[in-house]
């Protein structure tokens, strides 16, 4: 039960721990008072992204200052008494979420111990600690490798790396030098630290997901009573009432109503479609205009979209640990370091000889430098507004050779424009007819009325009053301006309206040629057509045009949308038509994937919708948006934080930068302990220059791998969207 004293002016409290009350409320807009906006940033930033991710709130505005929020909401959810309930419990989820959020913070209580070990040991050199102090801090610091060498000799029945390290430790520590073994394992205890923090997400968080289908329905009763629900608590049968503006929560069948449904999420289609009574609807999906009653047919993880979640929480996870580098070369290391200290101590009865050979593995080095590069190219990628999840991420964007995009709202900007308008004859002028059409779009919620209405003020022109107006969903609108007759829809609406649609030769040649245009009448006579598109976005043509010549990619695109459309975008980009993969739904797009993939291929693939995040799951490299859907931006490995695709090039220039560095610390690590095995073997080497040999290879290694964080970026010029 939800309790407000916005009158008095006294805080509410949740069961979540959240205060708040309200400022003021007026229709389309509430303001409330959270005291923990302003002392916690990331609650601040938490419930920013929640609100506006929402698609029933316009605006949102958030003062930690004043430890307010001001919400701007549609008028059509608060007649349905959605507010003030429904952004209460987004103020708890912002919570929730938060909380959530550090809790899957990395712990590091794993370092107290290696890091006490070298402090004391460090101390030692110059103050009168104990010695057995000393020795036991690091005899608990080394604990946790015994056990895993232990295991892995009496479980697996094989020597791994952790063998070698416990035999290091154990044969220095017992020459008295307790400094190597203590750096030593803290070493790699901040390696395997920072290889954890980069993991790509887990299975449980994308079980979380299924939240992005809708949080609450509207449901109708026997009685006739509407009583709103958790979506995950509407059963198959119930009829489901959704309203303009506002998400479908399930699978099923119109009932009653028609509606203007944008399936962009779903399918990738960049325009809205018509359904009426007895047609398919689907969950995730938006209803701009219309109200419609539903009957439910599937839910939750059962719907379209949930399905689509599932196959990606079903997906391949690859390994991401960054210590596999090492581990692959410890394992051919292991034995012949073994053998050669064996032989060694036979021939020269010299433990410390043995002792050296163990000392040089080889990988430390490698174990030390390898997280410190991933995690600097890392931190390099998120000053060019690139997210990179993780190593692993970055290793294989350096291989891609074949990138697949995604069409709509990722080469073009999903969005639609006006982009010509042309009159039949002499009869109207352009301006005159874009004037009369603007006034009879204003204010609709289409997306092609609002790109005329957009186009029309861009061009200076004076949006005139519409006092009556009649408007058919999925047809048009009819309506008196300026004392005419406007009629502007699709051409069969014009027809139904008794208006013929002859004219020139040249002009009807034209119009054939496109399937995005409005036909606008005046006084009951065909007047002229208003072309439309969803374009480009302004950086898409260099950024295909650079993959292709300077990285040698193979470009393919794949889209849900209809397959005109698709290759009018594939022409205008120069992509071969053979690579155009048009009508694909989810899984087919996985299906796709896989298959570039099976052909020898390194594959990426770009997209932002919850249509594309099956793809993304099964592609080697996942890219996306920081303004794309939920589910999108948590699959993919890689996310172009500004939206701009020309952030993908600088991430492939990062990717393959750091291989090379990762080669150069390869042979930075391994070339010295190389040349002094050949010493230890042959003339002998003391166990302290071993040391000094194989901690300074790493630590070289390490510091060469932090290059990338001292790069001086210089400044960039960008193509605005």
């Amino acid at each position: 039960m939800i309790a407000t004293k916005s009158k008095t002016n006294q805080p509410v409290i949740e069961k979540s721990k959240i205060d708040y009350y309200i400022v003021h409320k007026i229709p389309g807009r509430i303001r409330f008072r959270v005291p923990l906006l302003a002392h916690d940033p990331d609650y601040a930033q938490s419930l920013q992204e929640l609100l506006a991710s929402d698609s029933r709130i316009v605006a949102v505005r958030v003062n930690r200052s004043c430890s307010s929020v001001a919400i701007k909401y549609q008028l059509s959810s608060a007649k349905n008494g959605l507010i003030p309930a429904y952004l209460v419990n987004l103020l708890r989820d912002a919570k929730n979420r938060e909380v959530a959020k550090k809790s899957q913070k990395t712990d590091y209580s794993g370092l107290k111990l290696p890091a006490l070990a070298t402090t004391f040991a460090l101390l030692g050199l110059g103050f009168p600690i104990p010695r057995a102090i000393i020795a036991a801090t690091v005899a608990l610091a080394a604990l946790p490798v015994a056990q895993r060498a232990y295991t892995s000799i009496t479980e697996k029945r094989k020597l791994n790396i952790d063998c070698l390290d416990f035999m290091a430790i154990a044969l220095t520590s017992a020459q008295g030098n307790l400094l190597t073994p203590a750096l030593v394992i803290t070493l790699h205890e901040i390696g395997d630290q920072i290889r954890d923090r980069t993991a790509r997400v887990t299975e449980h968080h994308a079980a979380d997901l299924l939240k992005s289908l809708g949080n609450y329905a509207w449901v109708e009763q026997p009685d006739g009573q509407k009583i709103r629900i958790l979506a995950t608590e509407v059963q198959p049968k119930d009829t489901v009432i959704v309203y303009p503006g506002e998400q479908i929560p399930v699978d099923g069948q119109i009932l009653q109503g028609k509606a203007l449904i944008d399936q962009q999420k779903l399918t990738g289609e960049s325009m809205p479609v018509l359904r009426q009574v007895g047609q398919a609807v689907y969950a995730s999906t938006l209803v701009r205009e219309g109200e419609i009653y539903i009957k439910t047919e599937r839910v939750g993880a059962n719907t379209r979209a949930g399905a689509s979640i599932e196959l990606v929480k079903k997906a391949p996870v690859y390994d991401t640990r960054m210590g596999n580098y090492a581990a692959n070369i410890a394992d051919k290391a292991i034995w012949p370091s073994l053998i050669f200290s064996g032989l060694v101590l036979a021939a020269t009865r010299d433990p410390s000889r043995a002792a050296s050979i163990l000392t040089l593995d080889f990988v430390t080095g490698i174990r030390v430098s390898l997280p410190t590069t991933f995690l600097a190219a890392l931190h390099h990628a998120t000053r060019h507004g690139v997210l990179i999840r993780s190593g692993r991420a970055l290793e294989k964007l350096a291989q891609v050779d074949t990138l697949v995009f995604d069409k709509t709202g990722t080469l073009t900007k999903g969005e639609i424009e006006v982009v010509a308008v042309e009159t039949v004859g002499e009869r109207i002028s352009r301006q005159r007819l874009l004037t009369l059409a603007a006034a009879a779009e204003q204010r609709l919620t289409h997306p092609v009325a609002e790109a005329v209405v957009n186009y029309a003020e861009k061009q200076g022109i004076e949006i005139l009053p519409r006092p009556e107006f009649v408007y058919e969903i999925g047809l048009g609108v009819r309506a008196e301006i300026d004392g005419e007759q406007v009629i502007v829809g699709s051409d069969r609406f014009l027809r139904q309206c008794g208006i013929s649609l002859d004219c020139p030769h040249d002009l009807n040649s034209r119009i054939s040629a496109h399937d995005a245009l409005l036909y606008v009448g005046v006084n009951q006579e065909f007047q002229g057509v208003i072309y439309y598109t969803d374009p480009l976005r302004p950086e898409s043509p260099t950024v295909i045009e650079k993959l292709q010549s300077e990285y040698g990619m193979e470009i393919h695109l794949l889209t849900g949308d209809n397959q005109q459309r698709a290759i009018a975008v594939a022409e205008k980009l120069n992509l071969p038509l053979s690579q155009v993969h048009a009508e694909a739904f989810p899984e087919q797009k996985a299906e796709i994937i896989q298959k570039i993939h099976e052909s020898g291929k390194t594959v990426a693939f770009t997209g932002d919708g919850l249509n594309d995040s099956i793809a993304l799951a099964y592609a080697d490299v996942a890219i996306s948006f920081g303004g794309g859907s939920e589910v999108a931006r948590e699959t993919a490995d890689v996310v172009l934080m500004d939206d701009n695709l020309s952030s993908f090039l600088e991430a492939m220039a990062i990717a393959r930068q750091t291989q090379a560095v990762i080669k150069q610390n390869i042979s930075l690590a391994v070339l010295p302990n190389l040349a002094a095995l050949g010493l230890a073997t042959t003339t002998g080497l003391h166990p302290l220059a071993a040391t000094v040999v194989h901690n300074g290879s790493a630590i070289a290694a390490g510091l060469n791998g932090l290059r990338p964080l001292m790069h001086q970026d210089p400044p960039r010029q960008r193509s605005e969207c």
